[in-house]
Formats: structure tokens, C-alpha cells, sequence
């Protein structure tokens, strides 16, 4: 008999928040399958696959929305038909998504910048970042995770993102905005291209980077006042909500405190939980 766990061992597995998994369900379809109205939610096997899927996903930045279809899509069916080859299948993602993926598994680092580049330029990073970059990492990111290769691969073609990030011009003037990732946590692209959007939008931020500690944010908050804090989590063993009180509690507070990423459990109500970056921005630039 298949083993099956609740709602509340489903989410402590995964790492997020048992509102979030309801979220899930009732939003998207990503509740368990074969689930009777009236009776208790049972997750099995292949729902927990499913979530940890969908939990990967908006940790790479996808909006939410988009990464359910991509769970529960033909997309994801082909890519698990891939084998354990090098070959990285991207679906319906189309012809950009498909070019960028090959260079990144050649290695050609100079073609990887060339066309970072050119679609930055064109189209800016909030247009860019969910349409061809997110995309591209989640596939390789996926293969890597099937095949236990390509390590290589995700590490150049992250390499060569960031440095096309922090060519984005920022604006003169003071931060009102900072920006730091939660103790520990060290995922730091898609802090990046927040703060890279952020900059073609006109608005200064101070971007501490990685492994910030809650004492660390606190001085820093003290010291320069901002108007409002994103931090990052990725993973759940960052994402301690707790610590985001310190926060709230000082006097005066930040207006606007975000917990980003799909790390966080036990977030303060106070706080706001984007689900994209194009939601992050608009709460930041609003």
C-alpha cells in the first residue's frame, strides 16, 4: 500500500508553510489526487514530487501561476522522459529558452553573455528574468537533479547571469531600499535581479548579498533608516520567520517589510509575502 502523510507532514517535508500547501490546492490543483470531499487531505508519493516541484520553481523566481501549469503540464511529463542524458528538454518554452539552454551546456560562456545581454538591453531584467532566464535555470536545474550532472553547467550559466545583473546601471540618490538574504541563506540570483530591476525602475537600493545575520539586518536598518526591507529565503533551514520580528518591533519601523522567496515559515501577518518578482517590484516601487 502506498504511503500516504497529512497536510501538516507534507508541508514540514517540503520545507513551507501548511497555509501555503492550501494555497496550492485551492488555487491551482496541486492538492492530492484521488482526494473524496469530507475527508482528511492524504499526501502520496507522487503529489509530494508535484509540491517539491512547484516549491523549486518559485524559489527560482516563477510566478506562481505559471509554475503550477508547468507542474501539472506536458512540459514537466517530457522532461522526466529525458533520461540521463545531456539533453534538456524545455517543453513549450520556446525558441530563446531552447538557444540558451544549448549554450549553457556547451559552456560557451561568451555566447551566454552575448545573448544575456542583448535581451536586457531590449526588453529589461522584470521582463526577462520569468520569460527566458528562470526558465533556463529551472530546466538545467532539473536535469541536474535527475542525473546528479551538469553542476558545471548550473554554475556558468549563474556566473554569467549575475555579471550581466550588476551591469544594470543603479540610480544616484539614497537608498531608500535594502535588500539581504536571511542568515545562512547564500541562493542569491534571484535577490539580483530584483535589485537589477529595481535600478531600471529608477529607485536606489543597498544590497547586502548573502548569509546576513538578524543582528547584522538590525544595525544595518538602524544605521540607514530605509523605507522598506526584502529579505530572501530559499531554503527552508533560512527561512525562520521569527526573526523578521526585530524588525517590526523597532521604533520606527520600515514601512514595508517583505519575506521573498520560498523558504519562509511562521512569516509575522505584518509581512509581505511576494510570489513573484514582478510582485516584489510592484510593492517596492508602489
Amino acid at each position: 500500500m502506498t504511503e500516504t502523510v497529512s497536510a501538516g507532514e507534507a508541508a514540514h517535508r517540503l520545507g513551507i508553510a501548511v497555509t501555503t500547501l492550501r494555497t496550492w490546492d485551492r488555487r491551482y490543483g496541486l492538492g492530492p489526487t484521488g482526494h473524496e470531499p469530507g475527508r482528511h487531505r492524504r499526501y502520496g508519493p507522487t503529489d509530494l514530487d508535484r509540491l517539491a516541484e512547484m516549491n523549486r520553481l518559485t524559489g527560482q523566481g516563477v510566478p506562481a501561476a505559471q509554475a503550477a501549469a508547468w507542474v501539472l503540464g506536458q512540459d514537466r511529463r517530457a522532461a522526466s522522459r529525458a533520461g540521463g542524458g545531456h539533453a534538456v528538454a524545455v517543453g513549450a518554452d520556446g525558441p530563446a529558452v531552447r538557444g540558451l539552454t544549448r549554450a549553457a551546456l556547451r559552456l560557451d560562456a561568451a555566447e551566454l553573455q552575448a545573448v544575456i545581454s542583448a535581451a536586457v538591453a531590449a526588453r529589461g531584467v522584470a521582463a526577462v528574468w520569468p520569460a527566458l532566464l528562470a526558465p533556463v535555470l529551472i530546466h538545467i536545474g532539473r536535469k541536474q537533479a535527475e542525473t546528479g550532472r551538469l553542476i558545471e553547467v548550473e554554475h556558468l550559466l549563474s556566473g554569467e547571469i549575475s555579471a550581466v545583473l550588476r551591469t544594470v546601471g543603479r540610480p544616484a540618490g539614497p537608498p531608500r531600499i535594502l535588500l539581504a538574504c536571511a542568515d545562512e541563506e547564500q541562493h542569491t540570483l534571484a535577490f539580483e535581479a530584483l535589485a537589477a530591476a529595481l535600478g531600471e525602475a529608477g529607485v536606489p537600493v543597498r544590497v547586502l548579498g548573502a548569509r546576513v545575520p538578524a543582528s547584522a539586518l538590525l544595525d544595518a536598518v538602524r544605521r540607514t533608516g530605509p523605507d522598506a526591507v526584502a529579505v530572501w529565503s530559499q531554503t527552508s533551514s533560512t527561512g525562520d520567520g521569527s526573526r523578521l520580528r526585530g524588525l517590526l518591533d523597532r521604533r520606527p519601523a520600515p514601512k514595508l517589510v517583505l519575506a521573498a522567496g520560498p523558504g519562509w515559515h511562521t512569516v509575522p501577518p505584518e509581512v509581505a509575502r511576494p510570489q513573484s518578482l514582478a510582485e516584489a517590484l510592484t510593492l517596492l516601487t508602489r
